[in-house]
């Protein structure tokens, strides 16, 4: 497929009656063993690139650093890649629209968009953030793909589930919607009640992040959720796994872990 035809195959798993999951990935391996199982597209995690450069989680990488490894995924396979590119790496509609412009060059066809500019900082007005969508969809349409843009909404970043809290996520969701965005990911939640009347409010695809509390896949989808994300966990999983592997060998001088993996031969068939 040329980019176009990711782009058009990424919008329409979000329209699908089941859901589109995505174990996020962040390396060229991780990415050919989630296409190797026949997972229609994937998606990046920030956090578990980041970790991968050395950095924490929440825009301390750089744009091209992000960009580089993204790139680098793309490459890897011949599926739609959304790429999670936090809050575009700078507050302003410039910074917005580089971010999307190096994700397009990149050979992403959609991407996650926060509406704050780090994990601390207070969420940027509506109107500057539906300027900033705005201008990304005018940047994507130039370029002629369409480009799927997952708005996120980080009302819930602060635990509370609140009447206030549902109402605001609501009016952001539905202006980021009518700025162009074409999903909006709603993270931080995990109670079945609150997550279906967040998708019934909301009038277009909605994203969760899922983790070890939340409802299963066939649960979402009787809810009404259209994108289910892992985010960071597929790579922290990983990095326990290591972990316990470290301890093992420096704590009972045994190898046991080892017999748990993918052989040698098979992680090279990947890459022949």
């Amino acid at each position: 497929m040329n980019q176009h035809e990711k782009a058009l195959a990424l919008r329409k798993l979000h329209h699908q009656p089941q859901p589109v999951v995505f174990v996020n990935v962040w390396d060229a391996a991780s990415a050919r063993i989630v296409a190797a199982l026949d997972f229609p597209a994937l998606a990046t995690t920030s956090a578990g690139i980041a970790y991968v450069e050395g950095f924490p989680d929440g825009q301390a990488i750089s744009r091209d650093c992000m960009l580089a490894h993204v790139a680098t995924i793309a490459r890897a396979v011949d599926l739609p890649v959304t790429a999670d590119l936090e809050g575009g790496y700078g507050p302003s509609v410039a910074d917005a629209v580089a971010t999307l412009r190096g994700a397009i060059a990149a050979g992403a066809v959609g991407m996650n968009f926060e509406d704050s500019t780090s994990a601390d900082a207070p969420l940027l007005p509506i109107g500057a953030q539906t300027a900033r969508i705005a201008a990304m969809r005018a940047a994507a349409d130039e370029f002629g793909v369409p480009f799927v843009i997952n708005a996120r909404v980080d009302v819930y970043r602060i635990a509370g589930a609140t009447d206030e809290q549902f109402g605001a996520a609501i009016a952001r969701a539905k202006a980021y919607l009518a700025a162009g965005a074409d999903c909006i990911f709603v993270p931080f939640v995990s109670e079945e009640t609150l997550i279906g009347q967040l998708a019934t409010a909301i009038p277009g695809p909605l994203n969760v992040l899922a983790g070890a509390a939340s409802p299963d896949v066939a649960t979402l989808a009787r809810l009404g959720v259209k994108r289910i994300s892992l985010g960071s966990a597929p790579a922290a999983h990983l990095l326990a796994a290591f972990r316990r592997a470290a301890l093992e060998v420096r704590d009972e001088g045994t190898y046991r872990f080892a017999a748990d993996r993918i052989s040698h031969a098979e992680l090279s068939e990947l890459f022949s």
